[in-house]
């Protein structure tokens, strides 16, 4: 919750939103506004405007959100708004929402926010002041009690694994956040199932992990809820196919280094302050057998994958002296959705080579994760857990 004396005049926030027709159609249903000019083509073409224009209170209405969730956020309590609406807002445009302190007025535990929406062209569509009292939590007992606990971000939470990881981890008494990034539905499914296990906090975040805003935003959002996390697991995935050198381009390359090193900077990068806050933390990734038993035709997931082992090794000696642990757990072919499409004669092949005669299961490999996360691993870092069977043996 944000204090009062917290907040500075200078304080910029924004978001982003792009207008949808989507949009239009939930506020008609919601207001019953349906005016014409807005959700008619061939009334509006018959105006000045040419063309429908969405309602101003849709984009006004993010003005809320960025109070709401950003400056001040919880615990603004929004008391008054004026308004001008300067140019038109269309299906397509790209609206920027940016709020700034202008002025605190100290007997009210109030704010003044200069508040600007702008389009894609850095034109000012709308402008006004708004007016917020930031009512403050007057016990911090329970906020305190809930940061001290331990608490999880799974990125990929949707996943097979990730999802498995999430049932293991709750049952062990963390707080989780659920990252997806298109399948809402699933985080919302997974959520409740959970729910129902637990009385433990769980939160779903959204984000394009190789997006630097959207990290950060979804950091943000994390720290709405949680002032530190004890751990972060990225168990999100890329499919991937066999390509021949011969047809292999840079950007199946790069498609695989940015999921597996981009994607992991810019999470480390937002959320080691969460961790540094406890000077402890613990950070799993997910690598493969197939940097040990290489694989034909596999050139651009092994050498990101193996970018990823060194990537993890030093960043646990960077993040050592700050009581931050860094490994990977290593898993053979497991029975998720990604290895749908692999041929049936691959898996019993890949059976019939490991020792424990099976495939590995995501249990086996939210286990390690599991192990690697609790403090029964404090004096780990910098390894790898293998969970492959007995397929390869260090």
């Amino acid at each position: 919750m944000t204090r009062y004396s917290k907040v500075n005049v200078g304080d910029t926030a924004e978001i982003k939103h792009t207008v949808t027709e989507s949009d239009i159609q939930k506020f008609v249903d919601l207001s019953g506004d349906n005016n014409q000019l807005h959700v008619n083509k061939e009334f509006a073409a018959k105006t000045t405007f040419k063309k429908p224009v969405a309602h101003g209170m849709i984009g006004a209405s993010f003005i809320s959100t960025i109070i709401g969730t950003r400056i001040p956020g919880d615990g603004a309590l929004w008391y008054s708004q004026n308004l001008e609406f300067l140019l038109p807002v269309r299906v397509g445009d790209r609206l920027t929402v940016v709020a700034k302190v202008v002025k605190k007025i100290d007997r009210q535990n109030s704010i003044e926010l200069q508040t600007d929406i702008l389009n894609q062209h850095k034109q000012k569509v709308t402008t006004g002041v708004a007016k917020v009292k930031i009512i403050e939590d007057e016990s911090q007992e329970e906020s305190n009690s809930l940061n001290n606990e331990k608490t999880a971000l799974i990125v990929g939470a949707t996943g097979g694994i990730g999802s498995q990881v999430a049932r293991t981890l709750v049952n062990e008494g963390y707080n989780l956040i659920l990252h997806y990034h298109s399948n809402k539905i699933q985080a919302n499914k997974l959520k409740k199932e959970l729910g129902a296990l637990t009385d433990k906090k769980i939160v779903i975040v959204r984000a394009n992990i190789l997006s630097d805003r959207d990290v950060r935003d979804m950091t943000f959002e994390i720290s709405r809820f949680f002032q530190n996390i004890s751990a972060f697991v990225n168990a999100s995935t890329l499919h991937f196919g066999n390509i021949k050198l011969e047809n292999m381009k840079w950007s199946d390359m790069s498609s695989q280094i940015d999921i597996n090193i981009k994607s992991n900077l810019n999470i480390v990068q937002s959320i080691i302050p969460l961790m540094q806050r406890n000077k402890y933390g613990k950070i799993v990734f997910m690598t493969t057998l197939a940097t040990e038993q290489y694989n034909s035709e596999w050139l651009h997931y092994i050498t990101a994958k193996s970018a990823l082992n060194g990537f993890a090794k030093a960043l646990s000696i960077e993040l050592a002296p700050k009581g931050i642990r860094v490994n990977l757990v290593s898993a053979g072919m497991t029975d998720t959705n990604l290895v749908a499409d692999i041929p049936e004669r691959i898996k019993l092949l890949t059976i019939a080579k490991t020792p424990l005669k099976r495939l590995a299961e995501p249990q086996d490999v939210a286990n390690a994760i599991s192990y690697l996360v609790s403090s029964r691993s404090d004096f780990l870092t910098g390894e790898t857990i293998r969970v492959n069977g007995g397929q390869v043996m260090m």
